[in-house]
């Protein structure tokens, strides 16, 4: 049990709560190079995202940063967000929904949410 307390303690502190495996993203990390964290982050800029989101600050949605703090850059997590990108989705941070996006290629989706995801390891 003392364990799992310390277990539990440590995600806490390095993540700010108790966490899922999806959030967690059982598997290894993803290294995100600055180069595909710049095209990321370009895709995004030329997209509506920023009318919900933004880097560090909560609007409509949560922030870049908020949800780089919550989702480790594993291989499934950028394909779950990517998803969430392309065909929307709610519930993961409260009751407003996220407009689905069916124009941006499920790639460059990915790229986009590599870019939101290198925010934690400083990588932008």
């Amino acid at each position: 049990m003392k364990e799992y307390l310390v277990a539990a303690m440590l995600c806490v502190a390095r993540y700010g709560f108790a966490s899922t495996d999806q959030e967690q993203g059982a598997g290894k990390p993803v290294t995100i190079s600055r180069q595909e964290a710049a095209v990321g982050k370009a895709l995004i800029a030329k997209s509506d995202c920023f009318a919900c989101h933004k880097e560090r600050d909560k609007l409509v949605g949560p922030s870049y940063a908020d949800i780089s703090r919550k989702y480790r850059p594993t291989a499934k997590n950028i394909d779950s967000l990517a998803g969430k990108i392309v065909k929307g989705g709610s519930g993961a941070w409260g009751q407003v929904p996220m407009a689905p996006h069916p124009s941006i290629p499920k790639k460059d989706a990915e790229i986009m949410v590599k870019y939101i995801l290198s925010l934690a390891n400083g990588k932008e």
